[in-house]
């Protein structure tokens, strides 16, 4: 049995080693907070291995960013050009203009829950397009589901 305390720290409080890490073309490892990112990536089981980024992303990435309100991002990018366009896979609303400079590593593989993946793996990018492009069925389901259910606990 570990003894060991559990430390806990923030993404802001990492940063710094993080970007040393990045800077010398090496990558880490975090667990993803909250659950924007679901049901890919389950808060407090699974990580992601952040790398460098490259020259320019592109679309379905998936790029650790910093907004200018200072919050740390994690979402797939669902637009590329100039500017980017995020979005959490457990969401529907899409976060535009989103620069490179804000940008500070991809995620080029991640484990989910006892197994590693890579982001070049065939059912993940199949993953990524269905996704995304279901959203709407999704949204109109979630909604629907709500609509049952105050429905029926009136």
């Amino acid at each position: 049995m570990d003894s060991s305390p559990e430390i806990k720290t923030t993404l802001a409080e990492l940063m710094p080693i993080i970007k040393e890490k990045l800077s010398l073309g090496q990558s880490v490892s975090i667990f993803p907070n909250g659950t924007s990112m679901l049901p890919m990536l389950r808060q407090g089981i699974d990580s992601v291995i952040l790398s460098p980024l490259p020259q320019k992303l592109k679309k379905y990435d998936l790029p650790l960013y910093r907004r200018d309100n200072g919050q740390f991002v994690l979402h797939r990018i669902v637009k590329a050009g100039d500017d980017y366009t995020c979005m959490g896979d457990n969401q529907f609303a899409k976060e535009k203009g989103i620069r490179y400079d804000q940008m500070i590593a991809v995620v080029t593989g991640f484990t989910r829950g006892e197994k590693k993946h890579s982001v070049e793996e065939f059912p993940y990018r199949l993953y990524c397009r269905l996704w995304y492009h279901s959203r709407h069925l999704r949204h109109f389901w979630r909604r629907g589901i709500g609509f049952l259910y105050r429905r029926l606990h009136k």
